[in-house]
């Protein structure tokens, strides 16, 4: 069977531009390709003809050899030597044409072409930093000097890496791309550059300072500011403080993490405080006023009431943690916790079992519970 003519299979009219076959084999390779025409028996025949056109019509020489000779040109006795276009018998360099069009349709995606030379230089790493505040600096706020050890700059070269002001010289192995490509088959495999270590450039004259990596190890002292109402787990991002680029790169970020130590009378839950506070049996039988701290060091009276039990809260609005991201403050929460006496002395044991057998009515929780239980041994035995 003879074979079509490129022009033909591409679209195209014989004088079409190089600007021209590029788009037009694009075109085809969208449309064709295999994986878009699974219920299209002949799909992958007329992508690989597609292919086979480009190889000649892309290459000014082989155009033009096409364009006086057509087909017999490549076909043995006029210029071909009996072998295709690259070597392959007359079947067309289908592996370089594809990789060409995969250039064009993904090679752009990070910003690099083939050939281009530009610079590979890399971002530097983020940082994260554990940072450990007490609960009245969360309470305040803070503005802390912190140390944190990482890479900076290097000031010898710049951060270029070259010594001597000279300038890295673009990959010689995978022109700048970082990356080279090699044909397995159908597929196109794409591996970082041997050469290069996927930089793009190469240093012929490294820095001695830093040898090559256009930054050197160091300790970086900061000042960052804590806002009031920050709590475990909050974090801080500072933007440009992380780990400088690899030669010259942009500068990664430092992220603070905010942990809250415990605290020897507040346990905080949100923006809520709870103080659990001693009252003497006296007090919680007969009321009266007690006086707790508050977390901003101050002091608030509260008013026990007369008959209260262990575990009975009182709210003190508005005096917990302020909040982080707008809003008002939480609140304070006393937790009664009514203490037993002990080491009693004889005169006080006396007075205590004189108030027992004339308090027998006075405990309305003992009375309740007996009863229940009164009541629950006697359905067993039933």
């Amino acid at each position: 069977m003879s074979k079509r003519d490129f022009y033909e299979v591409l679209g195209l009219s014989k004088g079409a531009s190089a600007d021209e076959i590029k788009k037009a084999y694009r075109r085809k390779a969208k449309e064709l390709h295999p994986d878009r025409n699974a219920d299209n028996p002949d799909a992958e025949s007329q992508f690989k003809e597609a292919g086979e056109a480009y190889e000649i019509l892309k290459d000014a020489e082989k155009k033009a050899a096409y364009d006086r000779y057509g087909h017999a040109a490549f076909e043995g006795g006029m210029g071909g030597g009996g072998r295709g276009p690259s070597g392959m018998g007359g079947q067309g360099d289908f592996g370089s044409a594809f990789s060409d069009i995969f250039d064009d349709l993904f090679g752009n995606m990070g910003g690099q072409r083939g050939g281009g030379g530009g610079n590979r230089a890399q971002r530097g790493n983020d940082l994260r930093y554990n940072l450990r505040v007490t609960l009245e600096e969360a309470f305040s706020g803070l503005q802390k000097t912190i140390t944190v050890p990482t890479s900076v700059g290097c000031g010898s070269c710049n951060g270029t890496g070259a010594e001597g002001g000279s300038e890295p010289q673009t990959c010689p192995t995978c022109s700048g791309m970082g990356k080279v490509r090699a044909q397995q088959g159908f597929f196109t495999v794409e591996r970082t550059c041997p050469t290069c270590n996927g930089m793009g450039q190469t240093i012929k004259d490294p820095c001695k300072s830093c040898h090559g990596q256009g930054r050197v190890e160091k300790e970086k002292s900061l000042s960052v500011n804590i806002p009031a109402g920050v709590e475990t787990g909050t974090r801080i991002r500072l933007a440009g403080e992380g780990e400088a680029g690899m030669r010259g790169g942009p500068t990664g970020d430092l992220y603070l993490f905010i942990e809250v130590r415990d605290h020897e009378l507040f346990e905080r839950e949100g923006n809520h405080l709870f103080c659990r506070v001693p009252v003497s049996m006296a007090k919680a039988a007969m009321g009266g006023d007690i006086e707790v701290p508050t977390i901003d060091g101050g002091r608030s009276r509260v008013k026990i009431p007369a008959g209260s039990q262990s575990g009975r809260q009182m709210r003190l609005r508005a005096k917990g943690m302020p909040a982080l991201r707008g809003g008002g403050p939480g609140d304070m929460f006393i937790e009664m916790a009514v203490e037993t006496p002990v080491n009693l002395t004889s005169r006080q044991k006396e007075l205590l079992r004189e108030f027992e057998e004339l308090a027998s009515d006075n405990n309305p929780q003992s009375s309740s519970f007996f009863n229940s239980v009164k009541s629950f041994w006697e359905s067993m035995k039933g």
